[in-house]
């Protein structure tokens, strides 16, 4: 990458509810914008922690034993193993730091899990 990307602006590009995109890798961790509104669905990643950072609105992710909301400037790392479902009552743009292995909605499918290499299509 040769230049600066605003992750806002990025997000903010996106026409597709709960469809992340990369803009980015760190290491063996993509960088990815996401537009959400509604809920997507409960699922886990065993091997991955998963970093939720809300740019604007306000991001739910219930867990089995807590509910945690995340507003604009705050981020949540939702632990490997957890069981979680992200819920947008309002749009929500976020920024997720994720291992490269991470499936979208781990070992759960729905309508809404989007591949690895649709999430890698440019924006």
């Amino acid at each position: 990458m040769d230049h600066a990307i605003s992750p806002l602006q990025a997000a903010q590009s996106l026409t597709e509810l709960w469809s992340p995109r990369v803009i980015g890798e760190v290491d063996e961790a993509y960088v990815k914008v996401a537009r959400l509104h509604g809920r997507l669905a409960w699922h886990a990643h065993v091997g991955e922690d998963e970093l939720f950072y809300v740019l604007e609105g306000v991001l739910t992710l219930e867990m089995e034993d807590k509910t945690v909301r995340v507003g604009p400037g705050e981020f949540y790392v939702v632990p490997k193993g957890v069981r979680h479902n992200p819920i947008a009552d309002e749009e929500c743009l976020v920024m997720l730091l994720e291992r490269k292995t991470t499936r979208h909605t781990g070992d759960e499918v729905t309508d809404q899990t989007r591949s690895l290499e649709d999430q890698l299509r440019p924006l």
